[in-house]
This record gives structure tokens, C-alpha cells and sequence, in this order.
């Protein structure tokens, strides 16, 4: 239930002409991205058992470098959840250091449709140089069965880099910990915390930016069962995607 924070191509918002965005005034500009995937995938797990979903993203970017947005998704976490939608509110601010440097500060709110006991918040940073990107979120309000607030601390370190023309490769390295241990194995040893990782390859054609993901973590189907109620939503799988930007 937790989306990967990427930072917002806020840095067009510092190009007036640029034509990544659609100028709203002299200073601000709202950023579209819609996108269908064959896994809703965050950090790793599958938030919607393994199936399709689409989803879009508002971002409105001052030239400043503070922005603010909203992005949705379907979501099915099963376990007799109603919830089906889930929808994320962030602001936060984005500073260029330099040409290739930059910091993305902010905070993240996170939101399920009849669900409100998943809702939770976060605050992010993001450091961006010379095509590595190092993040990491931090929530004190989860709530688990081991507990009403929960903390945990998301942190990532990823690389981009592009092969050829309109081809790309990203790679990710994560850790997701909690302060308690939530995942228990079958024979019994209990953990807090776990790893996740993906590989992209992507590829611009037809004006559509298309992705090929492998994502994989290092949970058991017995730690996975313990906490997601669910042997499948950890399992490596391969995830297609097609977004747009406007």
C-alpha cells in the first residue's frame, strides 16, 4: 500500500518553455501523467494480487520549485478489504544544486476509499547526482497488528541511465524496516524489515514512454503469508507499463 515517491519532473518548472508541462501562468505550470501497468507494484509487493492497473498523476510545479499534486490508483489488497482506490496528496519542494545535483524535500499523504484505517503519511527526501538517485520515507503513523503507529523507514538507492537514443535503463536497491517485527517464518524467527529490488528497461515510441520492469524481494511465502495474508504479492514477477507525460 505504499507508493514509490518519484520525484516530478519539477525541474521543467525552472524552463518556462519547456514543453514537458502546460504553462497555467508565467510562474506555474501543471504536469499529466497517466499510466496503465500490468501490477500496481510498490516497494516491491503487489497491491493489486497481481493485476492490472491504471493510473494518473496531477502535479501543479511554481517555477520556484515548490509543487504540489495528487496521484490514484485501483488497488485490491484482498483479505475482505473494501477498499479499491487509493489516492495520494504530496507537496513539497524541489531544489537544483546544479546541473546535475538536486534535493526533493516533501511530505505524502496516502488515502483508501472506505478504508480509512490504512490511511497513513510520510515524509520524503530525495538526492539526486549524476544519474544515482538515494531516498528515503519515513512514516510514524501505520497502524499494524502489532501496533496502532507503527514507524517505518523506506530508503532506496537506484542508478538511470540511458543505453541508446530513447532507451533506458533504471535499477533500484531498497529497505523497508519496521519498528516491530511483522514477518514471521515458518519456523518461527520473526523480522522487522525486508528487501526489494527492480530492473527497467524502458523505451520511448509513439509518444508513449513504455517499461519492462523484473521486481523481486527477499520475503519468504511464509514471512509474505505472516503480514500480507498472501504468498504471491512478494513473488519476482515481471511488470509492462506505458505512461504519457503532459
Amino acid at each position: 500500500m505504499h507508493r514509490l515517491v518519484i520525484t516530478p519532473l519539477v525541474g521543467c518548472a525552472l524552463f518556462p518553455f519547456s514543453a514537458c508541462a502546460m504553462m497555467l501562468t508565467d510562474n506555474l505550470q501543471l504536469e499529466l501523467k497517466p499510466q496503465v501497468v500490468s501490477d500496481y507494484r510498490s516497494r516491491g509487493l503487489s497491491m493489486t494480487l497481481g493485476n492490472p492497473a491504471a493510473q494518473l498523476e496531477a502535479t501543479v510545479i511554481h517555477s520556484s520549485g515548490a509543487y504540489a499534486g495528487v496521484w490514484t490508483s485501483n488497488v485490491d489488497f484482498g483479505m475482505n478489504l473494501k477498499t479499491r482506490l487509493e489516492q495520494d496528496f504530496y507537496a513539497g519542494f524541489f531544489i537544483p544544486l546544479n546541473d546535475d545535483v538536486s534535493l526533493d524535500v516533501g511530505y505524502l499523504k496516502y488515502t483508501y476509499a472506505n478504508e480509512a484505517q490504512l490511511n497513513m503519511s510520510e515524509v520524503y527526501v530525495i538526492l539526486k547526482a549524476y544519474g544515482f538517485k538515494f531516498g528515503s520515507n519515513y512514516s510514524s503513523d501505520l497502524k499494524t497488528f502489532v501496533g496502532k503507529d507503527q514507524e517505518t523507514l523506506y530508503s532506496y538507492l537506484g542508478y538511470s541511465h540511458d543505453i541508446v537514443d530513447k532507451v533506458g535503463l533504471e535499477v533500484r536497491y531498497g529497505r523497508f524496516d519496521f519498528k516491530d517485527d511483522v514477518f514471521l517464518s515458518n519456523s518461527g524467527k520473526a523480522r522487522g524489515d525486508y528487501r526489494e529490488w527492480e530492473a527497467k528497461l524502458t523505451r520511448s515510441a509513439f509518444g508513449v514512454n513504455w517499461g519492462l520492469s523484473y521486481i523481486d524481494t527477499d520475503l519468504s511465502k511464509s514471512e509474505c503469508a505472516s503480514y500480507y495474508a498472501s504468498t504471491d504479492v512478494c513473488a519476482a514477477t515481471v511488470v509492462v507499463s506505458a505512461s504519457k507525460t503532459f
